[in-house]
């Protein structure tokens, strides 16, 4: 098969209009500089528009305070219906969760001797 001298026609093309100045010589520099400014700079666009959306997306996800489920922008829990809204709309509604003040918390603990445990197997996790 006999090759083709195809590709060595457009690369004395373009040596041609490189070497020789002119208006189309400045375009040729001009559309390969904007496609290589284009191809490094798509993929930083994309990114930064990817965070500005999840950004947005996460203002909108709400967690219920009794059961934990992730849901997307719903006043009640899908899973068990608790309502999610904020601040007083909490308190006016009932058999929901209430947030505790830490300062008016006090949380019992009871220590139990490791050692012990271990040599009679008689701690339970109660």
């Amino acid at each position: 098969m006999k090759r083709s001298s195809f590709p060595w026609f457009w690369i004395a093309l373009a040596a041609i209009l490189l070497l020789i100045p002119g208006p189309a010589t400045r375009l040729l520099l001009d559309v390969v500089g904007g496609l290589t400014l284009l191809f490094l700079l798509l993929p930083l666009v994309a990114a930064g528009v990817g965070y500005l959306g999840w950004q947005v997306i996460r203002r909108q996800l709400r967690t219920c305070p009794a059961c934990g489920t992730t849901s997307f922008g719903s006043e009640l829990c899908p899973a068990c219906g608790t309502f999610l809204g904020q601040g007083s709309q909490n308190s006016a509604r009932s058999g929901e969760v209430q947030p505790l003040d830490a300062s008016q918390v006090t949380i019992n603990v009871e220590s139990v001797d490791v050692e012990a445990c271990i040599d009679d197997d008689t701690c339970s996790s109660s």
